[in-house]
C-alpha cells in the first residue's frame, strides 16, 4: 500500500522545520551567522551559564565539534566560559554583552518568522497547534527515554 506524502506526519513535521530553518538561516547570514551558530546562540539565551556536555547533549552534536564552535564564538567576544564554582573541572558558558544586540535582532527575526509561518491559523488554532505538538514531543520523549514502548509492528 502506498503512503500519501501529504498525509505523511513525519514527513509534514519535518518539512515545517526545513522551511523554518532555512528561511532563519537566510535572515541570520546579513549577520554573519551560520546555522551551527545560531543554534548555539539561541540554546544559550535560553539556557545560559548551561555547561560544554550538557549543551552538546541538548543540540545532538558532539563534545569535539561543539567545542570548535564555542572556540570561534569566544574568539568573536560573544560567549565566555566560566569555572564551575563547585566543580574547577567544569566551564559554564555564558553570552557576553558585546552579543547582545546580536540577539536581540535574532529574537526579533525568529518573532517575525514564527509569526509569518502561522499567519493562516487562528488564535484558537495556533493554541491547538501548541497544545498537539507539545503532546507529540512528551510521548515521543518518554519512547526515547525507554518509559512507554508501543508493541513492535510485525
Amino acid at each position: 500500500m502506498e503512503e500519501d506524502y501529504e498525509q505523511n506526519i513525519g514527513f509534514l513535521v519535518h518539512d515545517v522545520a526545513r522551511h523554518l530553518r532555512t528561511i532563519y538561516d537566510r535572515r541570520m547570514a546579513p549577520l554573519g551567522l551560520t546555522r551551527s551558530q545560531w543554534w548555539v546562540l539561541n540554546h544559550l539565551y535560553f539556557h545560559e551559564g548551561i555547561n560544554q556536555s550538557e549543551l552538546a547533549s541538548l543540540l545532538e552534536t558532539e563534545k569535539a565539534s561543539l567545542g570548535r564552535l564555542l572556540d570561534r564564538l569566544e574568539t568573536k567576544g560573544w560567549i565566555s566560559r566560566r569555572q564551575d564554582k563547585k566543580d574547577k573541572r567544569t566551564k559554564r558558558i555564558y553570552l557576553t554583552k558585546k552579543v547582545r544586540p546580536t540577539m536581540e535582532v535574532m529574537r526579533d527575526l525568529a518573532s517575525v518568522t514564527r509569526d509569518e509561518a502561522v499567519k493562516s491559523l487562528s488564535g484558537e488554532e495556533c493554541k491547538v497547534l501548541m497544545n498537539v505538538l507539545r503532546r507529540m514531543r512528551d510521548d515521543l520523549s518518554k519512547i526515547n527515554n525507554g518509559e512507554s514502548v508501543m508493541a513492535a509492528v510485525e
